[in-house]
């Protein structure tokens, strides 16, 4: 007889208080509850853990066609993703979302972060990365 399948306890990287596996784990490939993310924040923390855990591929199935790049590369060697926060992330409309956030991360011994507004568009039901808002 087989027992049913437990939740991870692993904790989510982008900080949700649900675990790994039941937040950002449900859109990243192989999940154990496969969905698309419903909102442009849902989709921003979910390619936060993937980058975090170098999931490239779902990176790239999350960035908008018109803007995604031909790969990623690899991440830097010591590269340490320490977290993540939103800033803003105000209702979508149909189509259109934005959301603010910082992300902090140790390079080279030095902690660093990212501080970017992302744009994110929806089409036939699916939210995409389209781009960094350039001031």
């Amino acid at each position: 007889m087989n027992s049913p399948r437990r939740p991870s306890t692993e904790p989510c990287p982008c900080g949700g208080a649900a675990g790994y596996a039941e937040c950002c784990g449900r859109y990243h490939p192989g999940g154990i509850l496969p969905m698309q993310a419903p909102t442009p924040e849902a989709l921003m923390r979910s390619r936060y853990t993937a980058f975090v855990k170098d999931i490239r591929p779902y990176l790239l199935e999350t960035w908008h066609p018109t803007t995604r790049p031909a790969g990623i590369e690899p991440p830097e060697p010591g590269l340490k993703w320490l977290g993540l926060t939103v800033k803003a992330a105000p209702p979508p409309s149909e189509s259109r979302g934005r959301v603010s956030f910082v992300a902090r991360f140790k390079i080279g011994g030095k902690a660093e972060r990212l501080e970017e507004t992302s744009d994110f568009v929806r089409e036939q039901g699916h939210w995409y990365y389209l781009s960094a808002v350039t001031p």
